[in-house]
């Protein structure tokens, strides 16, 4: 190579490098913040350049748009949730989208009473929406698949934080939740339950019943004693979180014997045994709790007049009767109605 040619190469070389070095600030600066982009099929650079400017910011916004022009990116066809941290550079984000790889969405719930309360927060949460997931839960025939029906399929829904695809459909969602459901119930807690001569979908049920009764979670293995008492002895439950539950009111602080005459399976001062299902999510350790619930010959239980949330227990219901006196004269102390 002569003087003049590697003058020139070296000309261009300068060249590049000086590009480059402009380019860099531009195409590589990392995010300012973190966002979850939501894509679905159809969508173009201008709505996605406009989605991380909302989540993001502006100008990050732009650079990730001129990237994925730049690769000739087929955004039409991408679908699901696309997770930017913060400091990624334009370039990997571009990357991710046009290489459609998907972001897990973190789905947390716990403390949740009905059914239709976990489908809203569901369907907030992932692309499908709650009438999807709604219509999907009281399918019997779905339903079935997982040996459940419309009344037991929330035992499925075992509190806990899980990850999934934001464009998860319920069917794959209940798939991927019978898995855990299947995890949790090993051949432990099944004989355990068997013992108990219950099946696991009943031993959520009485879980979520005690659930209701006491926020004190060392409590709740002598509350669901108490039950299991009354239910293998055949006397009715007559538990008032049931009743809440059957007027669809559990913000209901006395119940009444009107209220105990409530025509409905899930009124266990009319029915015998119990609910048809559930009438709460139940936590993991409130169903361990009935699994293992401590051997005592309690019958009858009362809310404690001092209202701290604990409860007094009897074997006789004349005994009761003096610790219901007692807490609803503490009741109408407070002008609780």
């Amino acid at each position: 190579m002569n003087k003049k040619s590697k003058w020139i190469v070296g000309i261009i070389a300068a060249l590049v490098l000086i590009a480059v070095a402009c380019a860099s600030p531009y195409l590589f600066t990392g995010a300012p913040a973190e966002g979850l982009i939501k894509m679905r099929k159809g969508s173009t650079i201008e709505s996605i350049r406009d989605s991380i400017q909302a989540h993001v910011e502006v100008n990050y916004g732009e650079r990730v748009a001129t990237m994925l022009s730049l690769m000739g990116a087929n955004v039409e066809t991408r679908e699901g949730a696309f997770r930017i941290t913060q400091g990624m550079s334009p370039f990997t984000a571009a990357r991710y989208i046009k290489n459609g790889a998907q972001s897990g969405v973190r789905f947390t719930f716990n403390n949740v009473r009905t059914l239709d309360e976990w489908t809203q927060r569901w369907g907030e949460t992932f692309m499908a929406g709650t009438d999807a997931m709604r219509q999907a839960l009281t399918d019997s025939a779905l339903c079935a698949k997982y040996g459940k029906t419309p009344q037991t399929i929330a035992c499925l829904l075992m509190p806990d934080t899980y990850e999934f695809y934001w464009n998860i459909t319920p069917e794959k969602m209940l798939d991927r939740m019978h898995d855990y459901y299947d995890e949790f119930w090993t051949s432990e807690r099944k004989a355990k339950a068997q013992r108990l001569g219950l099946t696991p979908d009943e031993v959520a049920t009485v879980a979520s019943i005690v659930e209701e009764e006491t926020v004190k979670a060392d409590e709740r293995g002598k509350v669901a004693r108490l039950y299991l008492n009354r239910y293998q002895q055949g006397m009715r439950l007559q538990a008032d979180p049931t009743v809440k539950f059957a007027i669809g009111d559990f913000s209901i602080k006395r119940i009444t014997v009107a209220m105990t005459q409530l025509q409905s399976p899930y009124n266990t001062y009319r029915v015998n045994g119990l609910p048809p299902g559930p009438i709460r999510l139940p936590e993991k350790s409130t169903i361990d709790a009935v699994l293992n619930a401590p051997e005592h010959d309690y019958l009858y239980m009362c809310a404690r007049p001092d209202f701290s949330g604990y409860h007094d227990f009897t074997r006789d219901y004349a005994s009761h009767l003096d610790n219901a006196h007692r807490y609803q004269a503490a009741l109408n102390s407070r002008g609780i109605k």
